[in-house]
Order: structure tokens, then sequence, then C-alpha cells
């Protein structure tokens, strides 16, 4: 679990030439009984549920005012769809606002000092509202999210069984709500999110397409989000410093 961790923390891509070119050269110490590479790589499918026992109790606690936001989890190019084997019948085709893909959605919650709070992973063609009802059992105060979470009825939802308030943007063809100033400069840096999601793709490498199990997918998806976790630096929106009159 350590090395895996590891990895991801790594400025490598692959985790072969980590293990090879890092850990069996510098790390020998820490670790006496090292095996090869390939022995390691079948060691991957037995730490997958201690990943995720690890993973929970990493994960931050509820300030109030939360971030819900989704990203893809692309498992194939497009052209290579059809002959893709690995995730038939797990994967689905999605869509963003820029291009389709195969794969799975990875639904994140932060709070306001980015620390993830929970997190599900769906298939590509889960609509993003779906999960957020079960991410409201966790949470208090306001959520905020963007267009794509717009909806009277889940807001009314969370309101109602849970206490939150889900804080979105409204389209030019609606009629405006009168917000409080904080909220409106809170949805302004909602692109916080967008930060906090593209560290996890190019420094705590949670997607690639190189899978060759589910398995495998899913260790590497917990060990990117542990590395996360662990950055002792996160993207915060420190509101601690406003002035108590904009805080309440």
């Amino acid at each position: 679990m350590t090395i895996l961790i590891l990895f991801h923390q790594s400025h490598y891509r692959t985790f072969k030439a980590c293990y090879t070119d890092q850990v069996c050269l510098h790390l020998g110490s820490e670790f006496p009984k090292l095996v090869s590479y390939t022995r390691f790589v079948e060691f991957f499918p037995s730490a997958l549920v201690p990943l995720c026992v690890y993973l929970h109790t990493s994960l931050g606690a509820c300030t109030g005012v939360s971030f819900v936001d989704s990203t893809k989890l692309a498992v194939c190019h497009n052209r290579r769809i059809r002959q893709h084997r690995v995730f038939r019948g797990l994967a689905e085709r999605g869509k963003t606002s820029v291009d389709w893909f195969f794969g799975f959605t990875l639904h994140v919650v932060f709070n306001d000092c980015g620390e993830l709070l929970t997190f599900r992973r769906t298939p590509g063609n889960v609509d993003d509202r779906a999960p957020v009802p079960q991410f409201a059992k966790q949470l208090f105060g306001k959520l905020f999210g963007d267009k794509g979470y717009l909806s009277q009825p889940l807001q009314e939802q969370l309101q109602r069984l849970f206490g939150v308030e889900l804080i979105t943007p409204r389209r030019k063809n609606m009629k405006q709500v009168e917000r409080p100033l904080l909220d409106k400069l809170l949805l302004r840096k909602r692109a916080i999110v967008e930060t906090i999601i593209d560290q996890l793709k190019n420094i705590s490498q949670i997607e690639h397409t190189r899978h060759r199990s589910p398995v495998n997918f899913l260790v590497n998806l917990m060990c990117g989000l542990i590395a996360y976790c662990h950055q002792p630096k996160k993207p915060s929106l420190q509101l601690h410093k406003l002035p108590p009159t904009m805080r309440t």
C-alpha cells in the first residue's frame, strides 16, 4: 500500500518506472523483502479492500461549505471503444462539455479547505445529479454546484430530508434569485473544484487508459485519492480570513 501510494505522489508516469528506478534502487533498506515487478503487480488485488478502508479514514470533515462536481474517467480511446473488452458491461459512453468518452464518472465533494469529503464512481452515462442525495447524508450547510446540478426538485429534496441548501447558478432565461453576498462570492469561487480535479488527474494520476483489469483500475483510483488527501498544501478558499460579518 505504501509503495502504491508513493507512486501517485511521485513524478513518474508509469508504475513500472517508479518501482524499478526508484523503489528497487533507493528504498531497499525501507522494504527489505522486495519482489520483482511482475510479482508485485500480482499483489494489486489484495490491496484493494485495505486501501478503501484507509481512504475513508483520510477524508476531511464537513465545514458547512461544500462543493460538488464530477469528472470523466476514460478507460480507452474513443477509436477503440468497439474493440475494448476489459470494462465491457461495466463502463458506458458518456458526454462532457467537450466530447464523448467511454468509461466512468467520478463524483466528488470537497469542503472550502480543499479536503475530500466523499466520492462516488458511476458509469459514464449516469446523470451528475443522481448521487447527490447520497452525498447529502454526510453534509450540512450549503452545497455549491455548477449548472449541471440545477434542479428544483433536487433542491427541495435536499432541503426537506437533510437540511442541505443546494446552490447553483441560474440560466439566463430563468428568474434570478436574490442571494446573500457570501453565496454569490462562493459561487464564483466554485472553480476551486476544477483546480482540485486537475491535480487529481495530473499529479495523482487517477485517469489513464492502460488498465488491464477492473480491480487494478479501482486500486489506481483509491491510491490517487489517498495521495491527494496526503498533500500538505491543498487549494483552499481561506474563509477564516474573511470578516465575521461576511462569514455569517
